[in-house]
């Protein structure tokens, strides 16, 4: 079979189209053919050799992806020939908290990945697709969609009462914004684009500000809360984007830590979130039960992922570069099938 591997910490010219055997599942794994995958930052960072502690090489990248379910073995139950499934982010982690065994399960980090023509999974780390999606709407799902969810609505408690703020127009980004909207919260979304931010308008974001143009955005969101603050922050910036962020939030608010966009080592001054009494919570995906919680409320609501661009498997590192780019808005998908 046909599959990519990151070499080395070289970057995205580290990967590496290669020939494998196709894999074999032993008791209770299912072999998967792969339709479709999806890029996260965190795949950026992988290559690069950047993320979390030392990677094994050679190593199958990315962690989303959704197939086939085409052979099963002794002892599965959950799934059988011809379901469609996703894989789960963290193939240990069902339910409950994460601990740091189940955190050696994530997949295209502690262990082999999605971009492949088949992989091997648990019966376990797997869900069964939204029928109404199509594979690469799916592929979108395991960790953008799952993050934005476990923030929002899991450990969130999202209510139309509440205001939630989004920074820039990525994945978790223009999920938490659907999510926010199908809860009948208002939204408000930062960008450097205004034709992102006009796209934005077109989803529902009730207010849009140009982050560029509006340097101080975070008086700004102060100014649209009648100067009451935000209720709920979606975090995707890290230590560029937090003491906005801890200056947007109202009095009891709370910030969703999922991201490092602006980068990170920057020293933050924690007086306000002792001041305000805020819930600063870090995100780290969600489980596979979040996951399931997930699908049965996008397939209510008939949600659609907002897939920019996609690319055929032999363009893998294309559609790494466009990625990094930051042109997107919403999910980049490599199709593979």
């Amino acid at each position: 079979m046909k599959a990519y591997e990151i070499q080395s910490n070289a970057g995205i010219e580290a990967l590496a189209l290669v020939d494998r055997p196709e894999p074999k599942p032993t008791p209770g794994q299912v072999l998967v053919k792969v339709k479709a995958t999806s890029l996260n930052y965190r795949d950026l960072l992988m290559a690069e050799g950047i993320y979390g502690s030392k990677l094994k090489y050679p190593l199958i990248p990315m962690s989303d992806g959704a197939g086939e379910v085409v052979a099963v073995t002794e002892g599965v139950t959950r799934v059988k020939i011809g379901d469609r499934v996703a894989g789960i982010f963290f193939q240990d982690w069902i339910s409950g908290s994460l601990t740091k065994e189940k955190m050696k399960s994530d997949l295209g980090g502690g262990i082999d990945g999605m971009l492949a023509e088949y992989v091997i999974l648990h019966q376990d780390g797997l869900v069964i697709l939204p029928d109404y999606l199509s594979y690469i709407e799916a592929a979108t799902l395991p960790c953008a969609a799952v993050t934005a969810w476990h923030g929002l609505v899991t450990k969130g408690n999202l209510t139309e009462d509440h205001t939630v703020l989004l920074l820039g127009t990525g994945g978790v980004s223009i999920f938490a914004l659907q999510f926010a909207k199908i809860h009948g919260a208002k939204v408000i979304i930062t960008s450097s684009s205004d034709d992102k931010l006009a796209r934005a308008k077109e989803l529902g974001a009730d207010e849009t500000i140009n982050y560029k143009t509006t340097p101080d955005w975070e008086k700004k969101v102060y100014e649209l809360t009648n100067r009451i603050g935000i209720d709920h922050v979606i975090e995707v910036g890290g230590a560029g984007t937090l003491t906005k962020s801890l200056q947007a939030v109202r009095i009891g608010g709370r910030i969703s830590l999922i991201g490092v966009l602006s980068g990170r080592g920057s020293e933050i001054d924690p007086l306000p979130i002792l001041f305000k009494s805020l819930t600063v919570q870090g995100i780290y995906v969600g489980s596979r039960k979040m996951f399931e919680v997930m699908n049965q409320k996008i397939t209510q609501h008939k949600l659609n992922p907002i897939i920019d661009r996609v690319f055929p498997f032999n363009q893998a590192k294309a559609a790494y570069s466009y990625l990094k780019s930051a042109a997107h808005f919403g999910k980049v998908v490599i199709q593979i099938d």
